[in-house]
């Protein structure tokens, strides 16, 4: 602390004032803090307004500098509340490994700004640093994870608690504290471009990886955090997934039993489990944007859901409230009243000064939002340790971390087998086609920060390291992810042609480039070359580039077994033409190595569908759990999905017993029918009969994955949650592989009505 600075401090406070006793209980601490704040600082605390990447400058000489961008902003409220995005790297902050922080100096540059910020506070408050951690920290040198719906298709939530721990470690390690996790968002329609930060279609899913994601970020339940972990905010708070014609901050027009239903159990779940925050959504939910939505963040989340913890609004949310209130000052007083606690980049909250002083606020509202600010600064640790990072954690010397190789490995789904898939020992000559064998720039999702040269493997040079001594492996890219140019067709298929199996690897794009345009908040204006996916990239389709069907269905025609492999960060339409189909969702730089150890049979194939897959964009919704009506089917086509939720194949074969029920627990014999070591996963299945409301024609409620030898049999027994299963009426329970092998499985009737 300056000189200047400790001047201040001991003018204005008494000798020991109680909130700098690290001894003395966090509420003590927090209420003795506010007793001394004046109104300007304390609306500083509910201010994210700066973009992190302007508050410093990288010099000749490589140090870091602060800017006048930063002064100025400290200056503002005498301090910070919190600084959004200090590591953030990417096309939109333009920071990259030329003048950005990497993992050898970003603990250095949070330390630079965070002393920054406590010695402009009259009273040494340090700053809240906001990352966003979607699938791995988005900063230079972070580890990437694939992606959420990658992660869904896992369906192992200890395999992904075990990444967020990582995840968390990493964050803390280079100086931040909060990270922001897309979690409760449901896809409903994949035609929205940020269906791969879903977990998948289903409640019950999402809520369990959510609850996995929390405990593996945060923790145990406690007052403090430990120095490895981070406290989360859990994105979007609520309905975002189902918006109108999937596209991106449109309105959500949904019942109050849908939003229940489907868009509030995961967030009820990371609720439970500790949840440090949530972000308020951009949509609306009945005619009012959820970041002013009192029956949403006041009466439910906290009245009726006794959540504590922050809300923190959306990037420019709180300012589109202008629209219904008229101003920005007014547009801030009523996220505030609403229930918002922290804005990100708005001027509206930077007004809530003059708004109390208006009569807008009431100042005990004010209070209430900065002493959960302050509490979660405190349970950090931020003013007894502010100046001290844990190390980062382990990882492996190729390959990103141990758990990013895991989640790659556990998500490739195989759909489709005709017997193409292993690879057989006798084949001698494999041809790599398409235009995702042979790079990695399009394996990972959005929010991906920029990665060295030469970092991941892509399919091709997998393959090439992986496969037998002596397979000769022949390389065409045939066509762009995008387009309709067929003049590199004719060489793919020639190689098709010579060889005795192709790999024609097809796909789309979440990579943002600096030509791409961008709105004020990040999402894509403009989606320029290859970008096929992510924030702002929504579809009124979903077929990919029309070159790269010329190119499979040319390869297929040339009769060699072909298998096709989808990376992907939603459900294309593509037909069942290959002998075999498999799909990856963005697994990531070193994905190409988890795929083809799949194909090689190296690696079994264990994912299973989080989403269902459509045959054409015309079906839609086509999610499993739909209303339990006779809908009728289409003339033109199959109201089908082409795989449905749940579906995924594996190299052996399992049989499952009759399941028997005792008490509030199912159990089934599970036996490996097949040659090969193999992963099931147990899916249960509710079928409301009798119920005092419409039922949906499924709800998964339990599921759990199974690892079995060859000829092994075990009994598996899954404990069903009370609350899914009500209270009264009459269902049946049915255990299956899949959703669509749950309807004709033999169900078991279960009377709740006495």
């Amino acid at each position: 602390m300056s000189g200047f600075a400790a001047q201040r401090h001991r003018a204005d406070l008494p000798p020991n004032p109680l909130y700098r006793d690290p001894t003395a209980p966090v509420d003590a601490r927090v209420r003795d803090l506010l007793s001394h704040m004046t109104l300007r600082e304390k609306a500083g605390q509910l201010n994210q307004r700066m973009y992190g990447w302007n508050a410093y400058r990288r010099t000749p000489d490589g140090r870091f500098e602060l800017t006048d961008a930063l002064y100025a902003e400290t200056d503002r409220f005498e301090g910070l509340g919190a600084l959004y995005g200090l590591q953030r790297a990417d096309a939109w902050s333009g920071v990259d490994h030329s003048n950005g922080p990497g993992a050898e100096d970003g603990a250095a540059l949070a330390d630079l700004v965070q002393r920054h910020v406590v010695e402009r506070s009259r009273l040494g408050i340090p700053a809240l640093f906001v990352e966003e951690v979607p699938h791995g920290l988005m900063a230079l040198d972070g580890t990437v994870l694939p992606v959420n719906l990658a992660v869904g298709a896992t369906w192992d939530p200890e395999l992904y608690e075990r990444a967020a721990a990582h995840a968390a470690a990493e964050l803390r390690a280079r100086g931040g504290h909060v990270a922001l996790v897309s979690a409760l968002d449901i896809a409903r329609d994949p035609r929205w471009g940020r269906t791969e930060e879903c977990f998948g279609e289903d409640p019950y899913l999402a809520a369990r990886l959510t609850e996995a994601l929390v405990r593996g970020m945060q923790g145990e339940h406690a007052e403090f955090f430990a120095a490895d972990k981070a406290p989360v905010v859990l994105k979007h708070f609520a309905g975002q997934g189902a918006t109108v014609g999937g596209r991106n901050s449109a309105e959500s027009e949904l019942g109050l039993r849908e939003l229940h239903e489907i868009h509030l159990p995961a967030a009820r779940a990371g609720i439970r489990a500790g949840a440090a925050a949530v972000m308020a959504a951009y949509n609306e939910v009945d005619g009012m944007p959820c970041s002013g939505n009192r029956a949403l963040l006041s009466e439910l989340l906290r009245d009726r859901w006794g959540f504590d913890g922050l809300v923190m609004a959306d990037g420019l949310a709180v300012d589109r409230l202008a629209r219904i209130t008229g101003d920005k000052v007014s547009a801030g007083a009523l996220a505030l009243n609403s229930g918002v606690d922290l804005s990100l980049w708005d001027e509206g909250f930077t007004h809530l000064q003059a708004a109390v002083e208006r009569g807008l606020v009431a100042e005990e509202t004010l209070d209430t939002a900065v002493a959960r600010v302050l509490r979660l600064k405190f349970r950090l640790g931020l003013f007894d340790r502010q100046h001290t990072t844990p190390p980062p954690p382990p990882s492996t010397p190729v390959g990103g971390s141990d758990v990013s190789g895991a989640l790659a490995r556990a998500a490739v789904t195989l759909l489709r087998n005709d017997g193409v898939l292993p690879v057989a020992a006798s084949v001698s000559r494999i041809a790599v086609l398409g235009p995702q064998s042979a790079t990695t720039a399009h394996q990972s999702g959005d929010y991906t920060a920029p990665q060295r040269p030469g970092t991941g493997t892509s399919v091709l040079d997998a393959l090439r390291t992986l496969a037998p001594p002596g397979v000769d492996i022949r390389y065409a890219r045939g066509c762009a992810l995008t387009g309709g140019d067929v003049s590199g067709v004719p060489e793919a298929v020639a190689a098709a042609a010579a060889s005795d199996l192709a790999v024609v690897v097809l796909g789309g794009s979440s990579a943002r480039t600096p030509e791409t345009g961008f709105a004020d908040n990040g999402a894509a204006l403009t989606a320029v070359s290859e970008m096929t996916c992510g924030e702002g990239a929504d579809l009124a389709g979903l077929r990919l580039g029309a070159a790269q069907y010329a190119l499979l269905d040319a390869v297929v025609a040339t009769g060699t077994p072909t298998a096709a492999v989808l990376i992907q960060g939603r459900p294309h339409v593509v037909p069942d033409t290959a002998g075999a189909l498999l799909t990856a969702w963005y697994p990531g730089p070193w994905g190409g190595e988890a795929i083809a150890e799949v194909l090689l049979g190296l690696t079994e194939p264990v994912g299973r569908l989080p989403v269902s897959l459509p045959r054409s964009a015309a079906q839609l919704p086509v999610h499993y759990n739909h209303k339990d009506t006779e809908y009728g089917g289409y003339v033109d086509e199959s109201a089908e999905p082409l795989h449905s939720f749940g579906h995924g194949l594996s190299y052996t074969r399992f049989s499952y017993g009759p399941p028997s029920l005792s008490g509030r627990g199912v159990t089934v014999e599970v036996t490996n029918t097949g040659e090969r070591h193999g992963r099931t996963v147990v899916q249960v299945y509710l079928r409301r009969l009798i119920t005092s409301v419409w039922p949906r024609t499924l709800e998964l409620c339990a599921f759990e994955g199974v690892d079995l030898a060859p000829g092994e049999r075990r009994a598996v027994t899954l404990h069903l949650d009370a609350d899914q299963l009500g209270r009264d009426g009459t269902l049946e329970v049915r255990v299956a592989q899949s959703s669509r092998a749950a309807l004709d499985a033999v169900p078991l009737v279960l009377d709740l009505r006495g």
